[in-house]
């Protein structure tokens, strides 16, 4: 039975691979351009450290992809429907997928054991192409669970992981401050770079807003949309950053901390909210979950509207 789940993911047939060497040019070209138009969007030091947690995300992906698509073919043979290999089943997938990305990525936003593994993806201060790969190990313990109903469904698991990658190679472009703003009826569709630099943001009206993967629409109909204003440019980062470029560390750090909650909590209830709870939540202190500080932003705009 082992044997049978853990089949080896054909990585010849992942579009990721084709797109590495675009990826490395486009990054190249970005780093560039940054230095003629002096840029502080490449430190060394920052991006050396998201090439190493994409270096040791391919490595945990390739297993965790095996043993998911192992368990996806199994389960692709009890299939509700007979969807099958067509140009109506892409268009379907195209949506179904990115309707799980959504919440898959709302999720690791506002669950702190699931944050925990994505906050690496957050931890630089910058802002450039090279954080696209600063990509998670702890995720992808637990990633492909959310889109398991797919196989269930009836799309050909090879199919599902397909458009999982189609939609990663969308998102890698999105992580640039070089493009401002695409013409609005692009922006109200479609992730643009303006929008998941509100996702990357640390400011308090833009925490936990834009879960995006490639279309946009999924944060307008379920209420965690926000736009880039001019006015307030956004700041990169987590709220509390942890000044650190060693991989390690940046991959466990949230655990530890959680690890720490769990053991001063008094009691059981007060543990599992550590666990369970949005980031923030705290048993003793102030209540720092991304939606109270947001109200706090929105009260203190009211009251100076009033005045």
């Amino acid at each position: 039975m082992l044997l049978s789940i853990f089949k080896l993911y054909p990585t010849d047939q992942d579009p990721v691979a084709y797109a590495i060497p675009f990826f490395i040019l486009l990054i190249l070209i970005e780093a560039y351009v940054g230095y003629k138009q002096q840029h502080r969007n490449y430190l060394s030091k920052d991006a050396a450290a998201s090439i190493a947690m994409g270096i040791g995300s391919v490595l945990v992906n390739f297993v965790m992809k095996s043993l998911a698509f192992g368990v996806y073919t199994i389960v692709y043979e009890f299939r509700l429907f007979e969807i099958g290999w067509h140009w109506w089943s892409w268009v379907l997938i195209f949506f179904a997928d990115d309707f799980t990305f959504y919440w898959y990525h709302r999720s690791a936003h506002e669950v702190r054991i699931l944050w925990a593994a994505h906050v690496n993806h957050h931890s630089s201060v910058e802002y450039s192409l090279s954080i696209a790969l600063r990509q998670s190990w702890g995720e992808l313990l637990f990633k492909y669970f959310f889109w398991l109903w797919l196989p269930v469904v009836g799309f050909p698991p090879m199919m599902v992981f397909m458009m999982i990658s189609i939609s990663l190679i969308y998102q890698f472009w999105v992580h640039t401050e070089l493009i401002h703003k695409f013409p609005k009826w692009f922006e109200w569709i479609m992730n643009t770079p303006s929008h998941h630099r509100v996702h990357h943001a640390s400011n308090y009206r833009y925490l936990d807003r834009n879960h995006a993967g490639i279309l946009i629409i999924w944060d307008r109909m379920f209420g965690t949309f926000s736009e880039e204003l001019d006015e307030e440019k956004p700041v990169f980062g987590i709220t509390v950053n942890i000044h650190t470029y060693n991989p390690f560390k940046i991959a466990s750090h949230e655990y530890i901390a959680i690890w720490h909650d769990i053991l001063r909590a008094p009691t059981l209830k007060d543990k599992l909210n550590y666990i369970f709870q949005a980031p923030g939540w705290s048993h003793d202190g102030p209540d720092l979950r991304a939606k109270v500080l947001r109200k706090t932003v929105a009260e203190k705009q009211s009251a100076v509207v009033t005045n």
